[in-house]
């Protein structure tokens, strides 16, 4: 089995080159130019696919977006996106801080797996749990608050009687107020997470995957006797991480 975890892209623009960048490393992945060739030492591959994508939160810096008005801004990617489950590979979101609501459109029409805020995925025998890791702070009440009320039937409502252009706009002075009140130094962030992702491979997991605090690491603990995973995908704005999984391994990778 094969799969590749990424998260915080933060688009907006189309013309961005972390938009073009991310185009690029789809296109990649559909032609199966990802593998583990990759590895310092191997031999080259056959292409192939991968069997899953797992984008953990982000991918977009608002969202806002009911199923018969998508942001045009959005499109390529998604249209790329599209190309990939065709493929045959399953795409699986999971919400961030920034984009939520959007199982409607790329559960309900695309026919994509979307998570709330974290899921448990199985790869091969090994238990993982992939989540944006925006709530892996309970401390931040300030955060988790804003949280609670953008995501609230009446704020979803509410953004739904906007016009389009003038909804774009609130959602990006929205996406502005929670990077503010989420905003840490990295390392102080990351040592947050390990708080929470070491109590959880403590309930039997195998690996923790986070995304959001923009720091690319991977950290290996023996646990019971068994090697377990944490591990930060770092973003596509600074770093081009990503996180690549194959029988077992997973390996900590940089778009070039």
């Amino acid at each position: 089995m094969k799969a590749i975890f990424f998260s915080d892209a933060h688009l907006r623009n189309s013309g961005d080159e972390r938009y073009s960048k991310l185009i690029n490393f789809f296109d990649d992945i559909k032609e199966g130019r990802i593998d583990s060739s990759n590895e310092p030492g191997n031999k080259p591959i056959p292409a192939t696919l991968i069997d899953d994508l797992f984008i953990a939160g982000d991918l977009f810096d608002y969202w806002f977006c009911p199923p018969d008005t998508i942001n045009p801004e959005f499109k390529p990617v998604i249209d790329k996106l599209i190309e990939l489950k065709k493929a045959g590979i399953r795409i699986h979101l999971c919400e961030g801080n920034h984009d939520f609501f959007m199982d409607e459109y790329f559960h309900d029409i695309l026919g994509m797996e979307v998570y709330k805020e974290m899921t448990d995925a199985k790869l091969d025998n090994l238990k993982v749990l992939v989540a944006h890791g925006d709530t892996t702070d309970p401390t931040n009440t300030k955060y988790m608050m804003l949280r609670k009320t953008l995501r609230s039937r009446f704020f979803f409502n509410f953004q739904r009687m906007i016009p389009p252009s003038l909804r774009w706009k609130l959602a990006a002075l929205a996406s502005s107020t929670s990077k503010e009140l989420t905003v840490e130094e990295g390392d102080a962030h990351v040592k947050k997470m390990s708080t929470f992702a070491l109590a959880k491979l403590k309930q039997n997991y195998d690996a923790i995957i986070l995304g959001h605090c923009h720091v690319p690491g991977v950290n290996t603990y023996n646990i019971a006797g068994k090697e377990r995973i944490f591990a930060t995908l770092g973003d596509w704005i600074v770093h081009y991480s990503y996180l690549y999984y194959e029988n077992n391994k997973f390996s900590l990778r940089y778009y070039p």
